[in-house]
């Protein structure tokens, strides 16, 4: 009889298979109220080196991290008309706290806007105060309806990033810089995701914005999903709580601002984008650990080999774990460091020992070829940026593979049963994108003909690209 596979094949029931592989690659577990998660070690690895990584950029861009409450007042959400709009449906408020009804209730931050402007509008008096650029790192709660761990859960880990500034045009330019250098950058040259840039339409932007920059992504069959978004905030909530500056002629000024964010959603598109039957595949550049050196059998010789080669790739520079766990049987680990998709296994037998070699067996290739123990930590650094390369490139391909060109509504709607469609803006127009909704499609973004992110919904050429979404 055939042995069952450990997970779900995708091609069977795509949804079952990521929740098989975030369960089994011990990423996550449900928690014990509706829509919450529990992430386990093995998923805040990945979260970790992710906050890492993009906070390493937030301070290239000059910003600073903060924190602020969790706790709002419900009356800061109605200052802004079309933000508390926005929010209301997903709000979780407090009325009671020490076994008191509270005078005012609060809310439990599903974003931080709202409290942010109201000490902004304390810090800031002069254009010499300009321009404040704060991220935080802080968790948030939406009551999602329907939750599925990573993608859409009721409390989520991320940053948020708030900033003032003296003109349009810098806060323009300050979001578009952190959509370009901060988001695109981490996506393709650590994720290995192939992204699309673009500009929301009205429907679909940020509760509140004038303008949202985003990036999508395409999964593994086929669906779109938002990774992370910038957005221009015009001076909508200067002007609500009275956020302004004296400018260097002595006028008093309502400040531009900016926010953006990205949150635990990566790790649920690194599993959705370049999972496959076997597990996860994690870039080697994300990795908390790139090579796992598996001991086959527990002799002495075989120990000391495994930990002298741990040792090495350490000081090497890769990140190293070793695996001399010889009372689980090798077949268990090897299925259970597949499941967690490390990039590289070095495994060592006593056979191995003998001829000086360890058997290399590549994640994302798939490949396995015996290599000499005294070779590894000169060929491993290039294997690594070798299969993060095949990672981006594997996920460049599917997206052109499965994107088409269409020119009615009926034909956008056909091709997001399978992948993306691509129409002209002006020939889909509001109109089209409400009967596309209708249908569970939604216009993922809007791009010039070129590729690049529109400066206008109405910028001649300018082109929608539809799916349907997580």
């Amino acid at each position: 009889m055939a042995k069952a596979p450990v997970l779900t094949p995708r091609a069977d029931d795509f949804p079952r298979w990521y929740q098989d592989l975030v369960g089994k690659a011990e990423l996550a577990d449900n928690g014990p109220v509706r829509g919450t998660m529990v992430v386990r070690p093995y998923g805040y690895g990945l979260w970790e080196r992710t906050q890492q990584e993009v906070d390493a950029r937030i301070k290239a861009a000059g910003a600073q991290n903060a924190y602020f409450p969790l706790f709002i007042p419900q009356s800061y959400l109605t200052k802004e008309a079309e933000h508390v709009e926005g929010f209301a449906p997903e709000l979780a408020v407090v009325t009671h706290g020490g076994g008191k009804e509270l005078e005012e209730p609060v809310v439990v931050r599903p974003t931080s806007e709202t409290i942010v402007n109201d000490y902004f509008s304390k810090w800031v008096r002069s254009y010499r105060d300009l321009p404040l650029l704060i991220n935080q790192w802080a968790n948030v709660v939406r009551w999602e309806l329907r939750p599925r761990v990573f993608l859409r859960t009721t409390e989520f880990l991320w940053q948020e990033g708030h900033t003032a500034h003296a003109t349009y045009e810098d806060a323009r330019d300050y979001a578009a810089r952190i959509h370009q250098d901060v988001y695109a950058d981490f996506l393709e040259n650590v994720l290995a995701m192939d992204v699309v840039p673009g500009r929301k339409t009205v429907r679909e932007r940020f509760a509140g914005a004038v303008n949202t920059l985003t990036l999508e992504g395409m999964m593994g069959d086929g669906k779109a999903l938002q990774l992370a978004t910038s957005h221009e905030l015009g001076q909508n909530f200067a002007k609500a709580f009275g956020t302004r500056y004296l400018s260097k002629d002595g006028r008093e000024e309502y400040v531009w601002q900016t926010s953006w964010g990205s949150t635990t959603r990566m790790v649920g598109a690194l599993v959705m984008t370049h999972g496959d039957d076997d597990g996860l595949r994690v870039p080697p550049r994300l990795a908390p650990v790139q090579v796992v050196v598996v001991a086959v059998k527990g002799d002495d010789a075989v120990l000391d080999t495994v930990r002298g080669i741990g040792d090495r790739l350490r000081a090497a520079g890769i990140r190293v774990h070793v695996d001399d766990r010889t009372d689980t049987s090798f077949g268990r680990r090897v299925v259970d460091w597949e499941l967690k998709g490390v990039p590289v296994r070095v495994e060592v037998g006593p056979r191995d020992v003998d001829n000086g070699t360890a058997v290399l067996v590549r994640r994302v290739r798939g490949s396995k070829e015996p290599t000499p123990v005294g070779a590894l930590s000169e060929i491993l650094p290039t294997v690594l940026e070798e299969d993060q390369a095949l990672l981006l490139a594997q996920s460049r391909e599917r997206r052109r593979d499965r994107t088409v060109e269409v020119t009615t509504v009926e034909e956008a709607a056909e091709a997001a049963r399978t992948g993306w469609a691509r129409i002209a803006w002006d020939t889909l127009g509001v109109e089209g994108e409400a009967r596309l909704a209708e249908q569970g499609v939604t216009v993922r973004c809007l791009v010039a003909a070129d590729g690049s992110v529109p400066a206008s919904d109405d910028q001649p050429g300018t082109v929608a690209v539809v799916a349907r979404a997580y």
